[in-house]
């Protein structure tokens, strides 16, 4: 088996330039994450799916497409899913309506990507809507944990269906706290008591389904200094030990504020990449630092090496592992076919 790749890395443009395919062919690179930036249309999105996975097979081909205002491809037919609060709002009407509707967006999400060649959606959002964060709001599917808990799980079904893993984020939760972590470091000032009962609850219950998690850019100080993302306390003894996941941990974006200052100390992305992986991560995210040239790509993945070549950070026959499972193993429908399979236009009638 060849050695871990722990880096998701972007591209700047439509289709692979020379640089680009030179930072994927690099052994440490795991995955590239797309955003609306890479999209014109679906034969352009496809020419380049194709073209990565030219480069290198089983690099995973990752986006962040939720519904509502977090969807990177919406023309050229991608239906517009609704925000995970119109699930929650429908389960107060009639919640076996709402877990079947729940599926079938989760189906309809993975299988649009898939027929374009996309293996992964970064979903779904398992914090809790307390009404105070305006990064999250109607992004979360409902305030009580346990209507979290079972509209995710049939979401991740129609994933599933459509051959898609899922990511539940942003652990342990990030709806408590106002602040947004793009921009400022969140912290959250609760007893980990009351963050098991409540936030977290939803990854206890569904540590059978989860096949990936991805910790917040928050500090929650009366656990651990460290945002949840660096720290071994959450990653390593509460979300695996004491929560029993199994799955792979992404880390968020380390160009995001909230993943800038570790220990109170402004860091570079290879210390905080190092910090992460150590903490318990099996990826970490570099987004949005491809454009300009992407000198700040160039040093993480020249940095990760030199580091491992130090012995600062090792890759994991496990964390490779749990990157391979991330890859869809069931084909996908091409698009035309997809229009007219049975189970997509059946989804179709069910999304509020």
């Amino acid at each position: 088996m060849s050695p871990h790749a722990p880096l998701i890395i972007d591209i700047a443009g439509l289709a692979l330039s020379k640089t680009d395919k030179r930072r994927l062919k690099h052994p440490l690179t795991g995955g590239i994450i797309l955003f609306a930036r890479n999209w014109e249309n679906r034969a352009q999105l496809k020419a380049l799916c194709h073209d990565i996975k030219k480069v290198r097979a089983d690099l995973l081909i990752c986006v962040d497409h939720e519904g509502g205002r977090v969807q990177r491809f919406k023309t050229d037919g991608f239906t517009h899913l609704p925000p995970m609060r119109a699930l929650g709002e429908l389960w107060l009407k009639d919640a076996m309506a709402a877990t079947n509707a729940a599926t079938a967006c989760g189906y309809v999400l993975g299988a649009e990507l898939r027929s374009c060649g996309v293996d992964f959606s970064f979903t779904p959002v398992l914090d809790l809507d307390f009404g105070e964060s305006s990064i999250i709001g109607d992004r979360a599917f409902a305030r009580d944990p346990r209507v979290v808990g079972l509209l995710a799980k049939s979401l991740m079904h129609g994933l599933l269906q459509s051959g898609m893993a899922n990511c539940g984020k942003h652990f342990p939760g990030h709806g408590f706290v106002k602040a947004d972590s793009h921009t400022d470091i969140p912290v959250d000032k609760r007893s980990l008591k009351a963050i098991l009962a409540d936030d977290a609850a939803p990854y206890d219950w569904l540590n059978t389904t989860l096949t990936s998690v991805m910790p917040a850019h928050v500090i929650y100080p009366k656990v651990d200094a460290r945002p949840a993302g660096f720290s071994e306390k959450w990653l390593t003894y509460i979300l695996r030990g004491q929560l029993g996941f199994g799955g792979a941990i992404f880390s968020d974006d380390l160009s995001m504020a909230g993943a800038r200052l570790i220990d109170g100390k402004e860091v570079s992305y290879t210390e905080a990449a190092v910090t992460a992986l150590n903490a318990g991560c099996d990826m970490v995210l570099l987004c949005n630092q491809s454009v300009d040239g992407g000198e700040a790509v160039d040093e993480l993945l020249n940095g990760m090496a030199e580091a491992q070549l130090e012995g600062r950070w090792e890759p994991l026959e496990s964390s490779e592992l749990r990157r391979l499972d991330l890859l869809p193993v069931i084909p996908a429908h091409g698009w035309d076919d997809l229009m007219v399979h049975p189970a997509y236009m059946h989804a179709m009638g069910l999304i509020p």
